[in-house]
């Protein structure tokens, strides 16, 4: 009898790319398949996908794609997977408008685009699929009952156990018992809070905080929120119309998931509360709330630009506030701070998380996670959907709760798993690495040209252009083209110091050696700035013999 293998290709060990498959003989369902949004020190990368090499000579084995909720980091990577896997790809009504718009942005579309729904099972190959509601920060994600023929596996989706949902669905706690009652072989569980004590709040405590805002604020209102975030664009709208004033939505991304979520009945966004941003400009600023991204200090999207002076409809005024609406993602907090800070500069009054209650998370924290437990009761448990300190945190807490250590398995990307069963083994490692999209660049920059972009970012550089005459000979100085350093002016010592180092490094080579003067032009400049500056600029020779 086959074992069953579970793989994740991504969210394990990280925040995002969250991609995770299952197979069982000849037979493969996907979960997911989203983004990761690039750190700081990752210059001139777009966003990062997970690496499915493991799936690239399986193409026939693959049934389907199951997708959990609507989220960037676990859909965005949709556009370029169905350009190697031509398969169908289940989501619930909501989920399924917002792929196929991110698919059409790309140009794509899915051959298959298949509505699942809560409760209503399906199959692909040997596995049953029973999708049931969770609690999240955008309406209509769902967790996964998946029935094997060695054993039930639940995957928890992204979740908490909130009572009063934005939307007035909460979870389906019947049917976590209908699992527990059947045994479930193994948990996939989300591990994002596993470092939060408590309960993650409703998102009903953020009704307040926004109603202060609006009420209090003597100009426009600003919310920055992830375009997806369909809950808090909802809670947004009606604090606005509570307090008389009309929302306006700015940037692509959130314009188009509003209006699909309009479409679909998921938002309540009426005609009497909708402006354009021309509108907004002209309107008296007490009556305006704006929507738009940023919220993870990208310089491209609307708060970025807003805090840049650089978008093009709007700008920040005297009186405006300004409230970004989600956490840092880690790692991004360098950029996200440097935005606040931008915006104050220019005269904006800038509310987050650390200052009112504007955001909750949408990820259960440690009671509710030893809650999905209890429930389900399951023989093993996987951490999935965090950082390794997350996953492992995760891990002990069920050990707290009586599940046997070595039924706990705290791996990342790429590690095989097999079960049976009584057992779990892991099996080796398949390719679980970043693959980087830089524009229309997919997966050609690797860590050594990111190195490099750090170093060029921190250091600069020179170019050394060396003349040679027709016997191979240093004819005058050395021409230098630097950048990020200081110029001749300003240092004129530095630039001396750099020319005697070039001219000596090509009395100490072959004449004529054009190769070997390079290397050591090179070499010499490096080695003299760093001892008189302790600078490590990336330093270039081109020697140039003239006929």
């Amino acid at each position: 009898m086959p074992k069953l293998r579970i793989i994740p290709l991504g969210g394990l060990g990280e925040i995002g790319k969250n991609m995770t498959v299952i197979e069982y003989g000849n037979s493969i369902i996907i979960i997911d398949a989203g983004i990761m949004f690039p750190r700081s020190d990752m210059h001139g990368v777009d966003f990062i996908l997970p690496d499915w090499q493991y799936l690239l000579d399986k193409k026939d084995s693959i049934k389907g794609i199951v997708i959990t909720h609507g989220h960037e980091d676990h859909i965005g990577a949709l556009g370029h997977l169905v350009e190697e896997f031509d398969v169908p790809i289940y989501a619930t009504l909501l989920t399924q408008g917002l792929v196929k718009s991110r698919l059409q942005r790309r140009g794509k579309q899915a051959s298959k685009l298949i509505t699942m729904r809560p409760r209503q099972q399906f199959k692909l190959g040997p596995f049953r699929i029973d999708p049931f509601r969770v609690c999240h920060s955008i309406p209509d994600g769902v967790g996964l009952g998946i029935y094997t023929p060695v054993g039930l596996v639940v995957h928890s989706g992204d979740y908490k156990f909130d009572h009063t949902p934005v939307d007035g669905r909460p979870p389906d706690f019947a049917k976590l018992a209908e699992f527990a009652n059947q045994g479930v072989l193994v948990l996939l569980a989300d591990s994002t809070n596993s470092d939060k004590p408590g309960w993650t709040p409703s998102e009903a405590v953020i009704d307040g905080a926004f109603d202060q805002v609006m009420r209090d604020s003597p100009g426009r209102v600003i919310v920055a929120s992830f375009a997806s975030l369909i809950s808090r664009i909802q809670q947004v709208i009606l604090a606005a119309q509570r307090h008389g004033r009309k929302v306006a939505v700015a940037g692509r991304s959130m314009v188009d998931n509003t209006n699909i979520a309009r479409q679909l009945g998921y938002l309540d966004y009426p005609g009497s509360m909708r402006i354009t941003v021309a509108d907004a400009n002209k309107m008296p600023p007490e009556q305006v709330v704006i929507m738009t991204t940023g919220t993870q200090g990208e310089p491209m999207a609307g708060l970025g630009r807003l805090a840049l002076n650089r978008h093009r409809s709007l700008s920040i005024e005297k009186d405006d506030t300004v409230v970004i609406s989600a956490h840092p993602i880690p790692g991004n907090e360098e950029m996200v701070y440097q935005t606040i800070n931008y915006l104050f500069q220019r005269g904006a009054h800038v509310i987050y998380d650390a200052i009112a209650p504007v955001h909750v998370s949408g990820h259960a924290s440690r009671e509710e996670q030893k809650l999905l437990i209890n429930l389900l009761r399951p023989k093993f448990l996987v951490p999935i959907h965090g950082e390794l300190r997350h996953l492992t945190l995760h891990g002990e807490l069920a050990q707290e709760l009586g599940i046997e250590p070595d039924n706990i398995v705290v791996v990342e990307n790429g590690h095989i798993l097999e079960f049976d069963a009584d057992s779990v083994k892991v099996r080796g490692r398949v390719p679980g690495t970043y693959v980087y999209v830089d524009g229309a660049i997919v997966g050609d920059i690797g860590p050594s040209v990111l190195r490099e972009r750090r170093t060029l970012s921190r250091e600069g550089f020179i170019v050394a252009v060396i003349h040679l005459d027709s016997k191979g000979r240093m004819v005058g100085d050395a021409d230098l083209i630097t950048r990020g350093i200081a110029s001749s002016d300003e240092a004129p010592w530095l630039f001396d110091g750099i020319q005697k180092a070039a001219v000596e490094a090509v009395k100490q080579s072959h004449v004529g050696d054009e190769e070997q003067i390079e290397q050591n032009v090179s070499r010499s400049v490096s080695k003299y700035l760093r001892s008189t500056t302790g600078s490590r600029p990336m330093v270039f020779t081109v020697a140039s013999c003239s006929s």
